[in-house]
Parts: structure tokens; C-alpha cells; sequence
């Protein structure tokens, strides 16, 4: 039987990151272990996830880097390596989980597959209300979303949903899932891939590029995202120069990835 690790990567964002862990709680399946991939909290964050460990009944891990900028690249690289799971599922700690989320990518994992869902937006003007209720059970008739059509499960209109060659634009990491072998394969996230932006498309390009194909959950797997500021953008055209030299040159292995931190 398939072992699930959850990977939550998070930064500085402990009320966000509480509601992500209630909708854990509430998972009609469960994955067999949960890493949190934190690229620097401070101790409110620590102090969140102690309290969780009392909560659930599944191994809670809490994987901490020194805060040196966004290197989100290289939490996630140490988390996939740290996790004991042969299947990964990676969201972001600002991604409300609906209740059948970790089931429908459990349910679809498949060989040579990676998969990826959908991303409803919360709106702004929301957060108060989302924050004081601590509203985790989000729906499309719910107050607060945008593209609402996103947030329709609909198990019968999702079986529907057939696995293609080619990188979707549709693809976020924050929602995505993959066998880690696969991601083993191509040397994980570029570490050089420093500040926001395209390393977790890089990555999926590189899996294609040795064979991985891909699928989309659309009506299943979905994560609702609570508005936040966008990050800086500062360092957006030298990743997106990273991303296009994987292109242009087929590439599958990155050298600055994962493989430092495997024990030989």
C-alpha cells in the first residue's frame, strides 16, 4: 500500500497556517505522515504546530531553515528527501484544504503521473470574517471566493479528467502532487531558484522532459488560498531565464537539487 507524505511549506504566517492544519483535522483520508516546510518562521509558528501535535494522530514534523530570504527551493528539496512517504503531496500554508483533498489525490495517484488541482481565491474583504469564524468548510455558494466554478467537487465530472503530456499553465505548486522517486529522478527544485517565481513549473518541465506526464483535478483536489500581498518580484526575470534554458534545452537534471542532502 502506498505511503502519503503532506508537505506544507510556510513562512512567517502562523493564522493561515492554523486554519490549513484545521482543514487537515477534517480530511475524510488522511496522509500517513505531514512535514511543515518552514523557510524561517519565527516561534510563533513553532508554537502552532506543538499545539497540532496534540490534535492529530499522524506523524507532524516541523522542518526549519534559517531565514535568509525566500529560498522556498531548498525547504522543499530538504522536506521531499526528509519524507518517508512514496507519494508527496505539496500545498502551500496559505491553501485552505476541502475536505476530500488529500483522498482525491490519493485516489488518482498513478505511475508515471504527477498530478495538480485547482486554486480558489479568497478574497480580501474576506479575511476578518475568515479569521475571527475560523471558516475552513468553503463551498461555491460561499462568501468571499472568486472564480467559483473552481470550487465545485463534483467526483462524476472529475472522472473525466484524463493525464497529458505537456506543462499545463495551469499547474501551481501549491497544489500538486507526485511520486518521489519521480522528483529523486530529476535532482528536485533548482536551488538556484532564489526570491518568487517558476520554481515549481521548472521542476514539472524537467519531469516531462524525462517521461513524467501529467493531470489535472479539475473538480476534485481543490485548495481555497487566502489573499495575502504578492511577494517581491525582484528576482522574477532571472528565474524566468532559469526556466527558459530548461526549455530550449531539454533539460531533466539540475545539479544545485536534492541529491546534497540524500545519505549515501
Amino acid at each position: 500500500m502506498t505511503k502519503t507524505t503532506l508537505i506544507i511549506a510556510t513562512y512567517n504566517w502562523p493564522e493561515a497556517l492554523n486554519l490549513v492544519l484545521k482543514s487537515l483535522l477534517n480530511q475524510s483520508v488522511f496522509p500517513d505522515e505531514v512535514i511543515i516546510a518552514d523557510d524561517g518562521s519565527t516561534n510563533a509558528t513553532k508554537e502552532l504546530i506543538e499545539r497540532f501535535k496534540n490534535d492529530i494522530n499522524i506523524p507532524l514534523l516541523h522542518l526549519w531553515q534559517e531565514d535568509k530570504g525566500f529560498q522556498k527551493a531548498q525547504i522543499l528539496n530538504k522536506a521531499i528527501v526528509k519524507a518517508s512517504g512514496d507519494y508527496i503531496i505539496q500545498i502551500d500554508g496559505d491553501c485552505i484544504m476541502q475536505k476530500h483533498f488529500v483522498k482525491n489525490h490519493v485516489s488518482n495517484a498513478k505511475k508515471g503521473l504527477y498530478l495538480y488541482g485547482a486554486r480558489v481565491a479568497i478574497k480580501k474583504d474576506f479575511l476578518e470574517d475568515l479569521f475571527t469564524k475560523q471558516i475552513i468548510a468553503l463551498t461555491p455558494f460561499s462568501k468571499g471566493i472568486k472564480k467559483r466554478m473552481r470550487a465545485h467537487y463534483n467526483p462524476l465530472l472529475a472522472s473525466f479528467n484524463k493525464p497529458h503530456d505537456n506543462y499545463s499553465s495551469k499547474y501551481r505548486g501549491c497544489n500538486a502532487s507526485f511520486w518521489k522517486a519521480d522528483v529523486i529522478a530529476v535532482n528536485g527544485y533548482n536551488e538556484d531558484f532564489t526570491g518568487w517565481g517558476r520554481e515549481d513549473s521548472e521542476l514539472v518541465l524537467r519531469m516531462h522532459n524525462n517521461g513524467i506526464k501529467a493531470k489535472r483535478l479539475k473538480h476534485e483536489g481543490i485548495v481555497f488560498h487566502i489573499y495575502h500581498e504578492e511577494k517581491s518580484r525582484d528576482r522574477f526575470e532571472i528565474n524566468d531565464s532559469i526556466e527558459q534554458d530548461t526549455i530550449k534545452n531539454h533539460k531533466i537534471w539540475t545539479q544545485n537539487g536534492l541529491d546534497k542532502y540524500l545519505v549515501n
